[in-house]
């Protein structure tokens, strides 16, 4: 999802001009849009899709990163505990 500078770049005056192409942009190459103003980069558009993979991805690498964390503080469960704080049957 790596940003190609050729077609990925817009300005902010060109967005206003044509929104939805920059949006149909983002959705069709599942880049990220980089837009500028006075040649900075100010915000970046991407696709929903994109948005919300990326951050069930951050979720999960959260999670796991917490979990080897406690692991480490010994704060692990055994299965047995785990399943009874789930109330699933053993």
């Amino acid at each position: 999802m790596a940003i190609k500078f050729s077609e990925d770049i817009v300005s902010l005056s060109d967005l206003k001009v044509n929104p939805g192409k920059v949006v149909n942009h983002a959705q069709d190459t599942h880049r990220p849009i980089l837009l500028t103003s006075r040649g900075r980069g100010v915000a970046v558009v991407q696709s929903l899709e994109e948005y919300e993979n990326l951050e069930e991805e951050r979720a999960f690498m959260k999670a796991v990163t917490q979990g080897l964390v406690e692991i480490k503080e010994g704060k692990e469960l055994s299965l047995a505990d785990v399943k009874k704080k789930l109330r699933m049957k053993a």
